[in-house]
């Protein structure tokens, strides 16, 4: 018996040796394998070639999470209506959002202050625990002024968190889905629009204009029809067979005069229709968006991923449009991202506001797969050190860490206080309220 044991241990001893040998052959070249399929798949993605990791290095960052604390939130009004954050930390990293309601901003910053007592001594780098906290612990959930006041906190605790590591937010995202995102300007007037193709841009958005002062009624006549689609037509001749304008309803054109509208403007093969009806009416907007092949485009004044989940399930729209300000923030735009891509829609981050809006937007687009193009009114210049530039109708992939941009306090002095409000819009034939 002792015998068959020692020739059963002297048989199995080589025979695990070969196998420890095979299976770290087979490792090696399954590794190899992966490394050269990787690199084959880079050419002709037309994403940045990325090197191989270098090898973990200590650095002046803190290595200890307990290391890093939020000692302070500072907002400040800019001109022309926007409000900045600053999230101070005790490491001398600051990171910058944009906390605002158009027309609400101090009330804005009243809720950023409200905030702020749970923020103080944490540790910034743990954003999702943040934005639960934030956002459940309100109890009275939501709604435009605390979710743009947690939107602007979540933007600038992500770009503390990619400064403190070195690294884009993209890069924290999934990395970079692209190597440049393509963006759109507003132009109204046939001369915006040639200004704006001098300066590069190949999309743009405008709106049915007014007529006799006023945006449509109940109920419009003929001659406010024809004016919207003449409108239009001129900017699209001036855009070009190989550029792409939308028209942005803003909500304010009634249901039966929108019908109208959209069947007119169909001929002009516009890039989609915005907020066609007030965004509250989810199953008209579905049916209506059944009766055009042009996509439909909302979600400006919707917030978080339970506003765009019936907007999704109904078919209401197939290009959403969360703003980084208001929906918010990057973690909750990439998360209605997610969902948008299980319906094959598309993302067309909203944004009329600030250079650090469009920074936050930059990130989202740079890192999903299903995104259309960037809404802005300003590229930072006279805000930043380093204002995005446009060429051939696309900005270049943002490389710096956390947001990727930087504040020129020095050009801000003469910007700094707003007393911006919403327009105050009347019927010029009978005085009644409308949209504006």
């Amino acid at each position: 018996m002792t015998s068959d044991k020692t020739s059963k241990d002297a048989t199995e001893l080589p025979r695990r040796s070969m196998l420890k040998k095979t299976a770290a052959g087979t490792l090696g070249l399954v590794g190899l394998t992966a490394l050269g399929g990787e690199a084959r798949a880079e050419q002709g993605t037309g994403l940045p070639q990325i090197s191989p990791p270098d090898p973990v290095r200590p650095g002046p960052r803190p290595a200890a999470r307990e290391s890093v604390k939020i000692t302070r939130l500072e907002t400040f009004l800019v001109k022309p209506r926007w409000l900045f954050l600053k999230v101070h930390t005790n490491v001398g990293v600051v990171g910058l959002g944009e906390p605002v309601t158009e027309g609400r901003a101090l009330t804005c910053a009243t809720a950023v202050k409200e905030i702020e007592p749970y923020l103080l001594g944490k540790d910034p780098r743990a954003v999702q625990h943040h934005w639960q906290a934030i956002y459940r612990h309100a109890f009275y959930r939501g709604g435009p002024i605390l979710t743009s006041a947690l939107s602007g906190i979540d933007q600038a605790l992500w770009d503390i968190k990619g400064k403190l590591l070195g690294v884009p937010v993209y890069e924290l995202l999934g990395g970079p889905t692209r190597n440049r995102i393509r963006v759109y300007a507003h132009a109204g007037t046939p001369e915006l629009v040639r200004e704006r193709k001098a300066q590069g841009f190949t999309a743009f958005k405008t709106g049915p204009g007014r007529l006799n002062g006023r945006y449509a009624r109940a109920v419009e006549n003929r001659a406010w029809i024809e004016n919207a689609a003449a409108r239009f037509a001129s900017l699209r001749e001036i855009v070009g067979k190989d550029g792409d304008l939308g028209i942005d309803f803003h909500g304010a054109v009634p249901a039966a005069t929108a019908k109208i509208l959209m069947k007119e403007l169909e001929q002009f093969n516009p890039f989609f229709y915005e907020e066609i009806i007030n965004c509250q009416q989810v199953d008209l907007m579905a049916e209506m968006a059944k009766t055009t092949h042009v996509p439909i485009a909302t979600g400006e004044r919707d917030f978080t991923k339970w506003g765009f989940r019936q907007i999704l399930e109904k078919g209401a729209a197939t290009i959403l449009q969360p703003d980084l300000c208001h929906a918010g923030g990057i973690s909750e735009v990439r998360t209605i991202a997610g969902m948008a891509e299980a319906y094959y829609a598309t993302i067309a981050p909203h944004n009329p506001l600030g250079p650090i809006s469009l920074a936050s937007g930059l990130q989202i687009a740079a890192s999903i797969p299903n995104f259309l193009c960037q809404e802005q009114v300003s590229l930072g210049e006279g805000y930043l050190k380093n204002p995005f530039k446009v060429r051939e109708g696309y900005v270049d992939l943002p490389t710096a860490p956390g947001l990727g941009i930087e504040l020129d306090e020095e050009l801000m002095k003469d910007k700094i206080g707003h007393d911006w409000r919403n327009p105050e819009t009347y019927d010029p034939d009978d005085g009644s309220v409308v949209d504006w």
